[in-house]
């Protein structure tokens, strides 16, 4: 499946013509608790957010949330996550968007860990420390708890914390339509 099929039917005109770099988020839940990780470094430096990152070439969402997971914060996914949600960040002055595929994932193995990019700790799910977290979190992280589908869209500021629109739409499907 195309990565941006899902994207494109939420897009318009201006923003579906516009580069698209593909990314991961994915959030460990045990029971009524969420690890999320302290950034330590690169973009998103000193907020708590999920995992995740880039997804490599040959790697599909899915292997890629994994596979970040793991380097993250040394869990390993035992079963395959949900996927709940997709993200779209358009940042003012940036030609490129940031699409981030959200997954939940309740099976996993191991025990966190810190490393060089992060320092996890564990939250209560429905207390989540949302003034540390990126400023669109708390409009889609209900839907996440719900396990409700969805599709967002946030437009920031250049300074990566004001946020002058968003969009968030409940959805049945995150696969492609069919006709």
């Amino acid at each position: 499946m195309d990565s941006r099929s899902v994207a494109r039917h939420f897009e318009d005109a201006a923003h579906r013509t516009m580069q698209h770099r593909l990314y991961t988020l994915i959030f460990p839940v045990d029971g009524e608790r969420v690890l999320l990780g302290m950034k330590k470094r690169g973009f998103g430096q000193g907020k708590l957010n999920g995992f995740g990152g880039k997804v490599e070439r040959n790697e599909s969402v899915r292997q890629g949330a994994c596979r970040e997971l793991l380097e993250e914060s040394g869990l390993q996914c035992t079963m395959e996550p949900e996927r709940i949600g997709l993200l779209l960040f358009y940042f003012e002055h940036d030609p490129v968007a940031m699409e981030v595929h959200v997954f939940r994932a309740e099976q996993f193995a191991g025990q966190a860990v810190e490393t060089d990019e992060m320092r996890p700790q564990w939250f209560g799910a429905h207390s989540m420390p949302f003034d540390q977290m990126w400023a669109d979190d708390p409009a889609w992280w209900p839907l996440v708890l719900r396990r409700q589908l969805f599709v967002g869209r946030f437009w920031f500021k250049a300074d990566q914390l004001t946020i002058t629109r968003q969009e968030l739409y409940p959805v049945d499907s995150l696969d492609e339509p069919r006709n």
